[in-house]
Formats: C-alpha cells, sequence, structure tokens
C-alpha cells in the first residue's frame, strides 16, 4: 500500500530544498510542486530495461514512496541495458540491488519492494494506494493485467515498450481517455512479436524511452503540460525520429466503457496464450524435447538426426553447431519442402523459444520425427561445449 503522509511530511527540510533547488526555481514546480512529488506515490513494475530509468528519475526528483515489482535475479545479460543494476550485485534480487542504488540517489525516499511476479491474485492488493503505474514490463499477459488494474483502481498507467531501435511511449487513462484495451483488444498470437531476449535491443533504447515515461509520470504528479493521453509516440533510433498517432477511446471497450464485460482481474496468461515470464521458456514439452547431453550423444550414434538451426544468419557468428542447416523460423513455412518427415530432425535456436514454435509449424505440416532442443545453443554450451559462449 502507498504511505500516508502527514502534513508535517510534507514539509521539506533544509537538505531537500538545497537537494531539488533547480525544481524550486521553476515556476511550473516550485515549493508546492516538490511537496506534491515529496507526497507522491509510483507503482514501478519491473526493475529492468525500462524500470531503470523511470526509477532513478523518479528518485532523484523526489517522488515519496516508490514501490518496485520484480521477481529476478540480476543475470550479466542485463548490464547493458538496466543500468540501475552493476557488476557488484550480480545474483541479488533484482527488487533488492534497485533499491540499494535508489536509496543512493536519494535517502528522502521510502521504497516498498515486491519479489514476485505481478499477478491476478496479488495485483489489486500490491497496487492499492498508489497515484499511479508505470508499465516497464516486456509480456503482453502482464500489460493487460497493468491495465485492466489501472482501469479498476482509477489510476494512470504510462506505458512504454521497445524492441531493437523502437520505442513506444503512452498514458492509459480510462478516467478522460483510452485504456490499453481501447487499442489493443486483443493480443497477438502468440509467437508472433518476439521478445527483446529473442530479438535484441539497442542499449540505450530503454533509457530514452524510460526517461520519457518518467517525464509523463512527473507532469501527472505535478498535474502541469499536456500528457501524452489520446496519443502514442513513436520513437525509432535508427531515424531519430518521433511520430505521434491519436487514439480513441472504444466505447465497447470490455473493460472501461459503461458496461464493462470485464470486471474483475482474468487469467491473463490463458488470454494471451503465453507466460508473463520467460523462466520455463526454451521447452516445447517434454514429449518433444531433447536436451543438450541426449542431443550430443545422438548426434555421436551411427544415425545422428538432422540439425536445423532455426536463429538469424548473424547470430552465426557468435555461436554455431557444426553440420547444422541454417533455416531461420521466419523462412521455415516456405521451406518446408527442403526437409524430409521421415528422418530425424532436431531443431535449435538461441534458448528453445523460436525452435518450439518451429516444432509446431512442423508438428503442424505433419512431421512426428521432429525435437526441439531444450535450451537451445545456450544450453548446449553449458551443459556439452563449455569452450562456446553463452549469449
Amino acid at each position: 500500500m502507498a504511505l500516508t503522509m502527514t502534513n508535517q511530511e510534507l514539509e521539506l527540510t533544509h537538505e531537500e530544498i538545497r537537494r531539488y533547488s533547480r525544481h524550486l526555481l521553476i515556476p511550473e514546480v516550485g515549493l508546492d510542486g516538490q511537496k506534491k512529488l515529496k507526497n507522491s506515490s509510483v507503482l514501478v513494475i519491473g526493475t529492468g530495461g525500462l524500470g531503470s530509468p523511470v526509477a532513478m528519475y523518479l528518485a532523484a526528483a523526489g517522488v515519496g514512496h516508490l514501490g518496485l515489482v520484480d521477481y529476478d535475479v540480476v543475470d550479466y545479460s542485463n548490464l547493458q541495458r538496466q543500468v540501475i543494476h552493476g557488476s557488484a550485485t550480480l545474483g541479488e534480487l533484482k527488487v533488492d540491488s534497485a533499491k540499494k542504488r535508489l536509496l543512493d540517489i536519494n535517502t528522502n525516499i521510502q521504497i516498498s519492494t515486491y519479489n514476485q511476479l505481478f499477478t491476478s491474485a496479488n495485483a489489486l492488493e500490491i497496487a492499492g494506494g498508489y497515484d499511479l503505474i508505470i508499465d516497464g514490463t516486456d509480456n503482453f499477459p502482464t500489460r493487460y493485467l497493468v491495465n485492466d488494474v489501472c482501469v479498476m483502481l482509477g489510476i494512470p498507467n504510462v506505458y512504454g515498450s521497445i524492441f531493437r531501435f523502437d520505442g513506444q511511449v503512452s498514458v492509459f487513462d480510462a478516467g478522460d481517455g483510452p485504456c490499453y484495451r481501447c487499442i489493443f483488444p486483443e493480443p497477438p498470437p502468440p509467437g508472433l512479436v518476439p521478445s527483446c531476449a529473442e530479438g535484441g535491443v539497442l542499449g540505450v533504447l530503454p533509457g530514452t524511452v524510460g526517461t520519457l515515461q518518467a517525464t509523463e509520470a512527473i507532469k501527472l504528479l505535478l498535474g502541469i503540460g499536456t500528457s501524452l493521453k489520446g496519443k502514442m509516440m513513436l520513437y525509432n533510433a535508427l531515424e531519430m525520429s518521433f511520430d505521434f498517432i491519436k487514439l480513441r477511446k472504444n466505447p465497447n471497450c470490455k473493460v472501461c466503457s459503461p458496461e464493462p464485460e470485464i470486471t474483475e482481474l482474468i487469467d491473463y496468461e490463458a488470454f494471451c496464450g503465453m507466460p508473463m515470464h520467460d523462466h520455463d521458456l526454451g521447452s516445447a514439452g517434454a514429449e518433444w524435447d531433447i536436451t543438450a547431453v541426449e542431443l550430443d550423444a545422438a548426434l555421436k550414434s551411427l544415425n545422428p538426426p538432422h540439425l536445423i538451426d532455426v536463429r538469424e544468419p548473424h547470430e552465426l557468428q557468435i555461436a554455431a553447431l557444426d553440420n547444422a542447416d541454417l533455416i531461420p523460423l521466419g523462412q521455415l513455412a516456405g521451406r518446408l519442402s527442403e526437409l524430409d518427415s521421415a528422418e530425424e530432425i532436431v531443431l535449435f535456436c538461441k534458448s528453445g523459444t523460436r525452435s518450439a514454435r518451429a516444432l509446431e509449424l512442423l508438428a503442424g505440416a505433419g512431421f512426428r520425427k521432429v525435437k526441439n532442443l531444450k535450451g537451445g545453443i545456450n544450453a548446449w554450451a553449458a551443459e556439452v561445449d563449455p569452450s562456446m559462449p553463452v549469449y
């Protein structure tokens, strides 16, 4: 729950007046505005690429209470963009690592941490009392959940998303504008939109998008300026372009219309057909999976399987398996004639996620002697060939 500040706590100390002096000099902020920030509470979902700049700038700005939701630990692959974490906190819970960094930035704020998945079972309890939520997630089930929670609690949802060189930012507030469901009433088919873990992301991109989310949050808390309600900002880092599209409220929205169909939180993983996390990805199911150790033995047998690499060509420069044929996932449907359904086939990618989707495609086309390398080539590097890099 958000903290309830007393009138005495609303006052700025002399140290805080010095700390926020550049804010106090801005007429649109001033002393009263800085007190508003001190008495504000913001829940940040995710302390990764987007959550890092969001939380750091809100802490520096003097938002009095920050809630941090995450369930993960700090990994080497995070450090390229998740700047709230560092080498010293590798292996630590992300919420603990983030809290330490934020309190180093500003000792005057209060931080609540929630080391758990944000789910239908706990979302309303966690979010209750916060002034707004900032969505720093990277999966569709949680995005729909955050939206529905904000609609039901009557608070704004500051949305951001990133992929490779592209970013999106908007403010969804059903009170006087559209919500996320108004624009995206249905999620994309599972597997259609790759995650950053599969497709990559430019390291500085979440810094740009997350800082814009923090800007929108501060404007909302202060009640100043023009927000992105009813608009979505589209940013492309390669072209250094900013575009805006208008968003309209859907009068028949299932969650924010006058007579909503959805009045309580649902099973968002079932709704989207995908998990809220990526810890269990890389598997096609026990019936279809083969482990790296099992594949190693099969490749040394008299009848080794046909290896199909469904990654992108540039990934071969990072790591590759001998005697594998490259058929990127996007080309696979058009190249099925190159495969023999009578032979044993093993599909693999970086982590097993894309190859699991490739297996679904082949199984749907009648292939039965097909397996998915569970955990992908990264599992091979970890379990069979440690000289190979993990990426």
